[in-house]
């Protein structure tokens, strides 16, 4: 079986970090991967299992990205084509496989709600469409599409990277120079409006009165992080929120954070979420998209109501005060992503899906790639 992947993201977190997580799985089931990515992609040189093959995307208005995905899946001739991502990949890849024959799916990773007949038009070339979390489900029953066209598949963590580990905590320490009594709140997410770092921001000058060895460590990066800076500044929390920037060894801080902050107003799943999890870190977010189906409120974490500040400052500030609270919360967290979320599971469905929708060619022998 050749499945073509199509990820349209240039950096390596979030949905891109979960096609390589799909990718290494299936190469070990046996299946021939391409990987269709735009020119310098990040997933494409951290990829060796699967044939890379650069295409510019150039967002929702590059119309010509269906000739070009065209001409590009008729030379590689895939048994499936896969598309993973937005900015004009979801709409364009899909008609570019239907064009060269070839049955398609597509995976469905945001929260938001679309026009009717923008869905219909983006989902008419698909055969299935995986959706990540029960709220993406009804999105999609919302816009039109068919029960049976619906697949859900949630994404997945690498429980053997993301794990317990007494000794990032020091790790932490050594590499921001944080006191020895310090309380470590994380907060893993791009630097964009979505997110709601400045909504977070707004509540730490009180919580930070209270407790001063409060520290925030923020991770990633995006076109907000300027605006940022100057909040943190005018707020007067230098002292106590650092934006650290795209980690690629996060996964060796991550078991340090006391709990992790996820103040995101929308949300498809939340990969730091069950990154968290993983490593035994309970999270406070807002019940938001699919943030439910990972936080299970009181037993693997804590859900606030979207847009109530207080209740979650409130959160952050109980936590904050209860070790034993986030070593219980923590636990539960961890299993019940070994339970849910390991990527044998991601990998399984897959193939599944694949099998279903490729019928009695899914085991057919598919011609050598072109040179």
């Amino acid at each position: 079986m050749r499945i073509a992947h199509v990820e349209a993201g240039r950096h390596l977190y979030g949905g891109a970090a979960q096609v390589r997580y799909l990718i290494e799985g299936l190469t070990g089931r046996g299946v021939e991967n391409l990987l269709l990515c735009p020119p310098g992609s990040e997933l494409g040189a951290a990829t060796p299992a699967a044939i890379v093959r650069p295409v510019p995307m150039r967002g929702d208005l590059d119309v010509a990205l269906v000739a070009r995905l065209k001409r590009e899946l008729t030379r590689l001739a895939p048994d499936l084509v896969h598309v993973h991502s937005r900015r004009g990949a979801d709409l364009y890849g899909g008609w570019a496989a239907a064009l060269a024959g070839i049955p398609a799916v597509l995976t469905r990773r945001v929260d938001a709600r679309e026009p009717s007949g923008v869905a219909q038009l983006k989902y008419r070339p698909y055969r299935a469409v995986v959706a990540l979390s029960a709220a993406i489900e009804r999105q999609l029953e919302a816009c039109g599409l068919p029960r049976e066209r619906i697949v859900p598949i949630a994404s997945g963590v690498d429980t053997q990277r993301y794990r317990p580990d007494p000794a990032a905590r020091e790790r932490l320490r050594a590499e921001f120079a944080l006191p020895h009594e310090a309380l470590v709140v994380g907060v893993v997410a791009q630097l964009i409006e979505r997110k709601r770092h400045s909504w977070l921001f707004a509540l730490l000058p009180d919580l930070v009165r209270e407790r001063p060895e409060l520290r925030v460590l923020c991770f990633g990066r995006g076109p907000l992080e300027r605006a940022l800076r100057a909040e943190i500044a005018e707020r007067g929390l230098g002292r106590h929120v650092l934006l650290a920037g795209f980690r690629p060894d996060l996964a060796a801080l991550v078991p340090g954070f006391d709990l992790l902050a996820h103040p995101a107003d929308r949300e498809g799943l939340g990969v730091a979420l069950l990154e968290a999890a993983s490593a035994g870190v309970p999270a406070v977010a807002c019940a938001v998209g699919g943030v439910p189906d990972v936080v299970a409120d009181g037993e693997t974490g804590v859900l606030v109501p979207h847009g109530d500040g207080v209740a979650y400052a409130r959160a952050l500030r109980a936590l904050l005060a209860a070790p034993a609270e986030r070593a219980r919360l923590g636990a539960a967290a961890r299993r019940h992503v070994e339970r849910g979320f390991d990527l044998r599971s991601l990998v399984a469905a897959h193939v599944s899906l694949y099998a279903r929708v490729l019928g009695a060619r899914a085991e057919a022998l598919s011609p050598a790639v072109p040179e």
